[in-house]
């Protein structure tokens, strides 16, 4: 099982960032697929989730500037983000999960890309 992150880096205020992660090992469109981030000092904390049913869900705080998709064909679930403010600032991780309906779940997490939002 593989989620690769890809796509943070440094970017002004105002900015945007398309991060991508694309996934291996599993099968995908049987899965939600989510972003989480976790800001220095903080916990890690619930971003966007897209469903294997298409249903999305975002934190409050980017309703409006983020968003979610995904593409099956490609196995990679993708985050677009735009006017960013420094309260974003984060590594960023991709999650894939499923619950398996028997007492057991799939809960996988990539590696993390940081994203850093300049004032």
């Amino acid at each position: 099982v593989q989620l690769q992150a890809s796509g943070g880096g440094l970017v002004q205020v105002g900015g945007s960032l398309r991060l991508s992660c694309a996934t291996s090992g599993f099968d995908f469109d049987r899965h939600d697929m989510g972003w989480y981030r976790r800001a220095p000092g903080n916990p890690r904390e619930f971003v966007a989730r897209v469903t294997n049913g298409g249903k999305i869900n975002y934190l409050e705080a980017v309703k409006g500037r983020f968003t979610i998709s995904r593409d099956n064909a490609k196995n990679t679930v993708y985050l677009q983000m735009n006017n960013l403010e420094p309260g974003d600032t984060a590594v960023y991780y991709c999650n894939a999960y499923r619950d398996n309906g028997d007492g057991g779940e799939f809960d996988a997490w990539g590696q993390g890309t940081l994203v850093t939002v300049s004032s």
